[in-house]
């Protein structure tokens, strides 16, 4: 085992300046710019006016490990890193951050190191060093830098190995960019048939939100591990899809008692997340489709039931997850602010006859299907992926 500090030295501090007003400025990435598979993600990269001098050895090259020192949350541990593989001289990184740079190029593979620091932070080996003040999650950056070891090959073994999990993340890559794909596809078959709902171009019947259904907020519940277990839907588990298989994609907890039944989900049931997040994810929301597991809800959520038949929850989510919509429920002024039944009841729905919302939703359950197909494999592909790192680097 080699240690770390040894490798690259102490990890330098990231710069951040001050605002860029005529243009001008340096761009700087950010951990906004991290991703949780490692990569740099180059959307929302801010400019920055950095006077600060001697600042050559800070400027990005390609193989440079850029490691998150501060944020993270109860969920997600600080101490994520990502590899740079882009322009060199063109990047700094900003004060929340590190950068860690292989000394010996001949002696380590700067993309093996990474995958090494990459397999221990999502395995929780940063939790460890972690602090927490106000809220923040900082990571003591040089007690882990000296600490952390890694396992020491020679070049050559570094280089297979590295090239073996590049192509493995590649395929990855490649069956996320079809998931997504299934979704573009869905969301242009929408405004194909319906077009954009809050312009209403077909000139159907408006209806309030809540002349089509009721609304109920959730409520926070007591964790029990000898209690009643049942299936609970949280802020987390809100992605960006139209729905949730309750079997499939939720955990099972125990809780102090059961909820009454106002509380519980039934098929059909559309839930929104009403708080506890970001302006990017108040008003997201899933058509629930729980089976026979009693599923309850957090009391962040808001759940919507639907009480005519003139509406098909699929069609509904998909009108809600138009931009357009979007902006009515979470888009007034530059504050978060959380989404309530009277947002809600202000929302006029253009309801289209009920024939065009079946076609509507059995083409998205067909590209479910297939969709489905790729997130499986997708599943073992991600699976064999820890497999080989805990094999490398466990």
């Amino acid at each position: 085992m080699a240690k770390l500090i040894e490798i690259t030295g102490k990890a330098l501090s990231g710069e951040w300046g001050t605002d860029d007003i005529d243009g001008t400025g340096i761009p700087v990435l950010r951990t906004t710019n991290f991703t949780n598979d490692g990569i740099v993600s180059y959307e929302n990269v801010v400019s920055r006016t950095i006077a600060k001098k001697n600042i050559e050895e800070k400027y990005l090259k390609t193989g440079d490990i850029i490691i998150e020192k501060s944020g993270g949350s109860d969920k997600q541990p600080v101490g994520r890193v990502v590899f740079y593989d882009g322009p060199e001289h063109m990047y700094l990184f900003n004060n929340f951050t590190g950068l860690l740079r292989v000394k010996d190029r001949e002696k380590w593979d700067p993309k093996y190191i990474f995958y090494s620091l990459f397999f221990n932070y999502i395995k929780g080996g940063t939790k460890a060093y972690e602090n927490k003040t106000t809220g923040l999650h900082n990571l003591k950056t040089d007690d882990y830098v000296s600490k952390y070891e890694v396992k020491e090959i020679d070049i050559e073994r570094q280089r297979a190995k590295c090239k073996r999990l590049d192509m493995l993340y590649e395929i990855i890559r490649l069956q996320r960019s079809q998931i997504i794909k299934f979704d573009e596809l869905i969301k242009s078959r929408f405004v194909e048939m319906f077009g954009d709902p809050s312009v209403n171009p077909k000139e159907w019947d408006l209806f309030p939100l809540l002349e089509l259904g009721n609304c109920k907020n959730g409520m926070n519940f007591n964790k029990d591990e000898t209690g009643v277990e049942l299936k609970y839907l949280g802020v987390g588990d809100f992605q960006d899809k139209a729905f949730i298989n309750v079997v499939e994609d939720l955990d099972l907890i125990s809780l102090n008692e059961m909820p009454k039944s106002e509380y519980l989900l039934r098929d059909g049931d559309i839930v929104f997340v009403r708080s506890n997040g970001s302006k990017e994810l108040v008003g997201r929301c899933l058509v629930i489709y729980p089976g026979d597991i009693p599923t309850t809800y957090s009391g962040f959520c808001i759940r919507w039931r639907k009480k005519t038949d003139l509406i098909m929850p699929i069609y509904l989510v998909y009108t809600l997850k138009c931009e357009s919509i979007r902006q009515k429920m979470v888009g007034r002024g530059a504050n978060i602010q959380n989404l309530n039944q009277q947002i809600l009841g202000q929302l006029n729905i253009p309801v289209p006859p009920l024939w065009l919302q079946q076609n509507f939703a059995t083409f998205v359950q067909e590209i479910d299907k297939s969709k489905s197909t790729v997130q499986k494999r997708l599943n073992k592909l991600q699976t064999l992926q820890k497999s080989l790192m805990q094999q490398y680097f466990g």
